[in-house]
This record gives C-alpha cells, sequence and structure tokens, in this order.
C-alpha cells in the first residue's frame, strides 16, 4: 500500500531555510517509518552559477551515492526543537556549499556541470521504536541489515543528480532515544574530504560557529574540456553486482594493534623496504630525497594486513592469478601546485598495487607492505598528472567492482574528522555507520577510531564463504580488538 501523504503548508519565505514539510503516515514500511520530509533550501542565494565536474568528478557518475552516518546517545533536548535546529542550521550550511543544493545538467557540448539553482536538499525525520542502538552496533557480528534502512535515496546512481537532489539527509530516533544522523551525497560532486567538510561545516553551524567556507575554485584539472557520452542520454549504470551475497564487518584495530604492525612491517631481515623499492630510490623521475629515510606508514601496514589476510581467505583463487589492491588517495597535496585541503568536489585517483595471489598469500606481511608503500610514495605530481592524461584519451567512468573476485578496494580514510569535528551541540558521535551503497567482495572502508590515538575501523565487505574463512585465521584476528 503506497504511504499517505499530507502536505503542510510552510510558514515563511523563501528568502530563509525553505521547509516544505511533508508528513508521512507510512504503511508497512517495516522497522524504519519516516515521519516528515522536507526540501531545505540555502538562506541565501546562491551566486555560484555553474560548476563544471572535473577529470576526477566525471567517473564517478555511475557510482552510488555516497551514505554515512553518525549514531548518536539521546539528545539533551525534544525531537520537535532539534529537528528544527537541524533544519535551520542545515540552510545556513547550504548557503556556504550550494552546490549541493543544485543539480546535475549536460550542456550541449557534452559536459556535465552542477547549476547551482537552489532547487534544495532533502531532510527527513525518522522514527525506529522496535530498533535499540545496542540492536544495530553489536560487538564482534556482521552489521545488521537494518541499518540500510537508515538512508534515503537508497540505490541512486550519481547520473541522477540530473533530477533528483544532489544531497539527502534523515534523522532517524530509536527506542532508546539515541538517534543517527545519515548524509546522502552524489559521488561526482564530493569526494570524501569534500563530504567530511560539509558535515562538519554543518555541525559547527549548529553550534553557533563560523566555519571556513569551501574553494569552489575549479583548478584540479578544471581547464580538461574532456567529456563522457552517453548513448541515448540513459546515463552509466554501476560496474558491480548489485545484490550479490555480501557479509559486512566492522573490525576495530587499537593503537598498540596498529603499531604492532608498523614495527613488524618495518622489521629488518627478508626481503626489505629498501629491497623493494631499490629501484624507485634510484630512479630520478619518482624518487624525493625522503625516499630512503621514509618508513612504512601504520595505514599502509594496516592495509598489508587485510591484503595477505583476505588472499589467504579466498581459498578458490590460483596462485599463479594475479590480485589487486586499490587504495584511494586524496591529490590535493599531490600536484604542483598543490590544491587547495578545502578544494570542493573530487580530487582523488586510485592506485591499484598487482602481485600474484601465491606470492601475497605466502610472504611476510613486510614484502606486501613494502609494494604498497612503494605506489603510495610515487604517485605524485608526474603520476597524477599521467593518470589524467590517459583519462583524457579515452574517457571512461571509474570500474568500480571486483570482476575477477582477487580484488580488493580501500576507500574513505581513517584520516577524516569523523568524530571530533561533528558535535552538533550534543556531544560526540558515538559510532560512523554507511549504507549499501557501492559496496561489493573486496571493499572496505577506513574509519578513524572512537577512542582516538591512531586506532582505526575497517568496514570490510566480502562474499561470506571468504569472511567466514578469514573470522577463523588466528593471525589476523590476533590483531583485532574484540573487548
Amino acid at each position: 500500500m503506497s504511504p499517505i501523504t499530507l502536505a503542510i503548508t510552510p510558514n515563511h519565505t523563501s528568502s530563509s531555510s525553505s521547509s516544505s514539510m511533508v508528513a508521512v503516515a507510512s504503511v508497512g514500511a517495516g522497522a524504519v517509518e519516516v515521519v516528515s520530509k522536507c526540501t531545505v533550501t540555502p538562506d541565501r542565494a546562491s551566486e555560484l552559477g555553474e560548476l563544471r565536474l572535473s577529470v576526477s568528478d566525471l567517473p564517478m557518475l555511475s557510482c552510488q551515492y555516497i551514505q554515512k552516518g553518525l549514531f548518536f546517545t539521546p539528545p539533551p533536548m525534544p525531537i520537535p526543537a532539534l529537528v528544527s535546529l537541524l533544519v535551520s542550521s542545515l540552510g545556513r550550511a547550504l548557503s556556504l556549499f550550494p552546490a549541493l543544493a543544485g543539480r546535475l545538467d549536460t550542456l550541449a557540448d557534452g559536459s556535465v556541470v552542477i547549476l547551482c539553482n537552489d532547487a534544495g536538499a532533502e531532510f527527513s525525520y525518522a522514527v525506529a521504536p522496535s530498533l535499540l542502538t545496542s540492536d544495530l552496533l553489536p560487538p564482534n557480528a556482521d552489521v545488521p541489515q537494518a541499518v540500510k534502512a537508515l538512508f534515503p535515496l537508497d540505490g541512486a546512481v550519481s547520473f541522477h543528480g540530473h533530477f533528483r537532489p544532489l544531497a539527502c539527509f534523515q534523522l532517524t530516533e530509536f527506542g532508546d532515544g539515541a538517534v543517527f544522523l545519515g548524509a546522502v551525497v552524489n559521488h561526482s560532486v564530493v569526494d570524501g574530504t569534500s563530504f567530511w567538510n560539509f558535515f562538519n561545516a554543518w555541525a559547527e553551524l549548529c553550534r553557533g560557529g563560523h566555519p571556513a567556507p569551501p574553494d569552489f575554485r575549479r583548478n584540479y584539472f578544471g581547464e580538461s574540456k574532456a567529456v563522457l557520452r552517453f548513448p541515448g542520454g540513459r546515463g552509466p549504470e554501476v560496474t558491480f553486482p548489485v545484490g550479490a551475497p555480501l557479509r559486512e564487518r566492522v573490525f576495530r584495530f587499537s593503537r598498540h594493534a596498529i603499531l604492532a604492525l608498523k614495527s613488524r612491517a618495518n622489521g629488518g631481515g627478508g626481503h626489505s623496504t629498501a629491497e623493494i623499492c631499490g629501484k624507485q630510490v634510484h630512479d630520478k623521475k619518482v624518487a624525493s630525497p625522503d625516499v630512503k629515510k621514509e618508513e612504512i606508514s601504520a595505514f599502509q601496514s594496516l592495509c598489508a594486513l587485510m591484503w595477505v589476510s583476505v588472499t589467504r581467505a579466498r581459498k578458490r583463487l590460483a596462485p599463479e592469478a594475479t590480485t589487486t589492491f586499490r587504495m584511494a588517495v586524496n591529490c590535493r597535496h599531490r600536484v604542483v601546485p598543490s590544491v587547495s585541503a578545502n578544494y570542493f568536489g573530487n580530487a582523488i585517483q586510485s592506485i591499484p598495487t598487482q602481485a600474484a595471489v601465491g606470492e601475497v598469500a605466502t610472504r611476510d606481511l613486510r614484502w606486501a607492505a613494502a609494494l604498497l608503500h612503494r605506489g603510495v610514495v610515487a604517485h605524485g605530481d608526474e603520476v597524477v598528472r599521467r593518470g589524467v592524461a590517459e583519462w583524457e584519451a579515452a574517457p571512461r567512468c571509474f570500474p568500480l567492482g571486483n570482476p575477477d573476485g582477487a580484488g580488493l578496494t580501500m576507500g574513505s580514510s581513517n584520516r577524516f574528522p569523523m568524530y571530533e569535528g561533528n558535535d552538533f551541540g550534543w556531544g560526540l558521535p558515538v559510532a560512523v555507520r554507511s549504507g549499501r551503497a557501492n559496496k561489493f567482495d573486496g571493499k572496505m572502508s577506513a574509519f578513524p577510531g572512537r577512542e582516538g590515538g591512531g586506532s582505526v575501523e575497517l568496514e570490510v565487505c566480502l562474499a561470506p564463504e571468504t569472511m567466514a574463512t578469514l573470522l577463523r585465521d588466528n593471525e589476523f584476528m590476533s590483531y583485532v580488538d574484540e573487548d
């Protein structure tokens, strides 16, 4: 049965944060019931006009919207007051980030732009009285499917931003009074850095602060004339099998475990970092004076653990097959001249590292860590520009997925300010979770640990049999914090 809707006329003018409120009596909607929706527009008119998608934005048109959200303990104010505060501060946030209140448009020459036309973002309030925080954040267990219902626009592809909002938000109240604030943002408009910059700014405005505005200069290869063309104007489809069976789990790694991994990755004997990276050290095209001194980082060490452990758990892979570890990297500081940390948009590339399955599964962790390290330190201005040139010669959407069953893809970042920057006025979040978007066998996302200090949480999606085998891997589990 369709939900019953009742439109409520807004009681203020369009010069303020618009809220075309819609109350919804949901019938058969499951554990999460949407109570109201509103369209929120910037509290002042945008003057940006059009923002052309860059060579880093365009490949994301086939990706699903980013879905990330935060759990909070019960707020010390009535929910109606909380919703009003979030909506009004969202209107101010959209004035700083007017691109999120716009829509996509394809021009006659094939270029895709963001029309900063103040069409608005969507905000929903939902209730889930039968769910408790403990149900949704069970310790040492798979992520419950109910978490996926906390995000609107489920299944939307970024190209759909031509006719759907570029950003949607949902506040869900649980039976224990705790709340979840979910954000769903078009991936061709933002990368993780821009996503969390917006989230932080919204939180600061909610506290009465004055966040710095983003940088809307299109100086990350914004001068490129390359375009993506879609026959019939239908747009791209996702490049991975949606709905394939997956198990999803969040593994916690304490600061102590991370430091132990880093020490192991940088240990002497066997295949040292210098041995693996020797060619790079003496290659003037990619080497820097600090290459010899640079340690394998803690995060590269953790990535190596995942590459080794998951490859070992994929029992059906032939030893001679090739396994690829892809790591998304922020290029803002990798190009010359550098791009502002507040650059709004995508400024990312993927670093692929390949090796034989048999070698990754059997060699020491420091061998795999050194391979990953080599790719990261080599990814400077020249490599970034080479990747751009190759894309311009053959424009294409980013091939997200794992077609050969041997790949791993690391997204997000443990450096993103998911906790300390997101106090909306009633305390810091207690957990970060994501929706079902852009998930496939081998997809991982890095979050900072709630306790800080260099701890990390990894959201890991694997085929069910691979996850079961990984959980029986004593070496891998010895690094996982199960307290």
